[in-house]
């Protein structure tokens, strides 16, 4: 069986070694004669497997010992409402960069729970670069200032964090968790939904500050409040947990097999490179970003003519290169090029590429 090149924003691939490691223990993990999918989440193998996972993402990422890191269900969209929820608890005020879709649901959900302001937005430009914000930007009383870091659909990523001072500052992470060295302790919280870059569907990562957890509005429902997950390590209800072992398959591989996240950061410079070069010198396609807030993960381009677009999309598709038809919000094409995508799928993208050009000239 011959395996395409998957360039979905999500779900999205993941390492062949690890789908084969998964294979693998499918019907017998370790010994305990049955699969992970049939466990109890209560059993000593799962318990070992979950805690082996925060392990390893609190030794990749070097997390300070005083934030939690929590798996959750429900997806970023779910934090949208959960971030408002639990932060927006002293002044009733939040700030919001927009940059994006999705920024821009999760500032419309958290306008139902009190003041929230959008201080800049790259709407004017169809989101193709990150507004530029200083300290003065934000309101001195907001109880936090919220961030989408790499935005799937537009390919923009933020290469300098917004200076917040003393407010805390919120990113979602989900198209950029574990693609490179992050300072965690330049934010209040971050989340991810796992299935871009770290796992199967089903899992959300959240990594919070302890000071931040135990003040939720008394509306909070008690599956959203982070208190509870953080009180009971992740386990007050049954969690994902075959997404949580598949995250924890990813996470050794980025660990033993690439060598952390700072080899994992190189490996997806080259990558980007790759594709960013031949766009830049391409006659037919063009990359829609501004070159300096350019994503290393979402790679957004268009040839400028509808009709061409469609044919490469089921050309490239017919050749084995799937999911590259952009967001049905913005058209044109899109490579997510996230950490599982080998080097040569790119290459052989950018062959392909070259090929297309060549015959619709």
């Amino acid at each position: 069986m011959a395996r395409v090149y998957n360039f979905s924003a999500g779900p999205s691939m993941l390492p062949e070694a690890v789908l084969k490691k998964a294979a693998a223990e499918m019907l017998d993990y370790e010994g305990t004669g049955q699969s992970v999918m049939e466990m109890s989440h209560r059993s000593k193998a799962f318990d070992k497997i979950i805690k082996d996972a925060e392990a390893l993402l609190r030794e990749i990422y070097n997390i300070p010992d005083n934030y939690k890191v929590l798996f959750l269900q429900g997806g970023g969209s779910t934090q949208f409402a959960m971030v408002a929820m639990n932060l927006m608890n002293k002044n009733n005020k939040a700030d919001y960069i927009i940059t994006g879709q999705w920024a821009k649901k999760a500032y419309q959900e958290a306008q139902k729970y009190g003041d929230v302001q959008a201080v800049a937005s790259s709407a004017d430009k169809t989101f193709a670069y990150i507004p530029k914000t200083d300290k003065s930007m934000f309101r001195e009383d907001a109880d936090y200032v919220y961030i989408c870091l790499n935005n799937t659909i537009y390919g923009t990523v933020y290469h300098e964090l917004p200076e917040t001072g003393d407010i805390p500052l919120v990113a979602d992470i989900s198209s950029c968790i574990c693609s490179e060295p992050l300072d965690i302790s330049k934010f209040g919280l971050l989340f991810a939904g796992a299935q871009k870059n770290m796992a199967g569907a089903g899992l959300t990562i959240a990594i919070v500050r302890e000071d931040l957890i135990g003040n939720a509005m008394d509306i909070t429902p008690t599956m959203l409040n982070y208190k509870t997950h953080a009180d009971s390590d992740s386990l007050y209800n049954t969690p994902p947990c075959y997404s949580i072992y598949i995250a924890k398959l990813v996470l050794e591989w980025i660990k033993n097999e690439i060598g952390g996240l700072d080899k994992m950061k190189e490996l997806n410079e080259k990558k980007a490179k790759i594709l960013y070069d031949f766009l830049d010198s391409s006659e037919l396609f063009k990359g829609t970003v501004v070159p300096e807030d350019r994503s290393l993960m979402n790679v957004p381009f268009v040839t400028g003519n509808d009709e061409l677009d469609a044919k490469f999309v089921k050309e490239s598709t017919e050749a084995g290169f799937v999911n590259l038809k952009g967001h049905r919000s913005v058209g044109g094409m899109r490579a997510s090029i996230y950490n599982a995508m080998p080097i040569e799928g790119v290459e052989k993208l950018v062959e392909f590429m070259k090929k297309f050009e060549a015959e619709n000239k």
